[in-house]
């Protein structure tokens, strides 16, 4: 006990040389652990994607399982792997081109966590994204890709999708109205068929958009939604535009084929979801929105009640 006390107090040769050596190795710890810290803090394990090149992050995503199958295939501006989505995020108008994700029924079955409060910048674009500000008193929502209910069974996941980079210029009659009226049936397809795979965005059909802010952040046209159900043996997909304005029509009035996405956005939707090229051509050349049970009550809370709220 004597000894080993001496060793601790550092007096005599044994003392000072332990007492070297751990010092020399809780340097050497201390540099390992700065560099790797820093490497990933300030995004220099992800290759730059300007230029066309692809970003990317060596974290899972999908619930953990780190498939990113659901990926959309083209020309990409700028990936983000978030943990529970990816999107390609467009600097030029500051909001995402795509953002795509897979939906399951598990996730839909876990008690959901509060709603986020606080919307904020994408620290992982390069040039970051848009901010809270840019929105504020311009007339426009923070419309959601990826909504809060198809993310609202972690507080990771809700965190993620109040990114400003998940956002996109939406009037309150869209938001509030036939947007959230599809988000909420899209919940209730990925209930019924296990899980499926969502891509959604804006769409502009002009070069010359109305902006809003300090950013720019461009205003849509339209927006969009796939959807796929790769469950089982009766596979199906459909497509939606959603014009940027108030409307009292049926949801069924917007369905269109991926097929009519993918020309209309240049994307591929599910190039590696889909290995079949015969089942991919099949599903996404038609479309039957009769496999897509569309609710009713829904629809008559949009045009009685949601449409008319301010």
């Amino acid at each position: 006990m004597a000894k080993l006390r001496r060793n601790h107090s550092g007096r005599g040769k044994g003392g000072f040389m332990g007492r070297a050596v751990i010092v020399t190795l809780g340097l050497i710890g201390a540099l390992i652990y700065g560099f790797i810290h820093f490497n990933l803090d300030t995004g220099d394990n992800r290759s730059s994607n300007r230029g066309g090149q692809h970003s990317t992050r060596s974290i899972p995503v999908n619930l953990g399982n780190g498939d990113y199958s659901y990926v959309p295939k083209g020309d990409h501006q700028e990936i983000i792997h978030h943990k529970y989505y990816s999107l390609d995020y467009n600097e030029d108008y500051e909001v995402p081109n795509w953002v795509a994700y897979k939906l399951t029924e598990e996730s839909l079955k876990i008690k959901n966590v509060p709603r986020a409060k606080r919307f904020k910048s994408d620290q992982e674009v390069d040039r970051r994204s848009a901010k809270h500000a840019d929105y504020t008193h311009s007339g426009y929502t923070r419309g959601h890709m990826a909504p809060a209910g198809d993310m609202a069974f972690n507080t990771e996941a809700m965190q993620e999708c109040f990114y400003m980079s998940n956002m996109a210029p939406q009037i309150r009659q869209v938001n509030n109205g036939i947007w959230k009226e599809l988000e909420e049936n899209v919940r209730d397809w990925a209930y019924d068929n296990d899980e499926i795979y969502i891509v959604t965005g804006p769409l502009f059909y002009n070069d010359k958009p109305k902006r809003i802010g300090d950013n720019r952040v461009a205003v849509p046209d339209a927006f969009f939604k796939a959807i796929l159900d790769n469950e089982g043996s009766k596979k199906k997909a459909i497509g939606f535009i959603i014009p940027h304005e108030k409307s009292d029509r049926h949801l069924r009035e917007y369905a269109v084929s991926i097929d009519e996405l993918e020309q209309k956005t240049g994307i591929d939707m599910y190039a590696d979801v889909i290995t079949d090229d015969n089942l991919e051509e099949s599903l996404e050349s038609s479309f039957d929105v009769n496999k897509w049970q569309i609710s009713k009550k829904r629809f008559n809370q949009r045009v009685n009640h949601w449409n008319k709220e301010k």
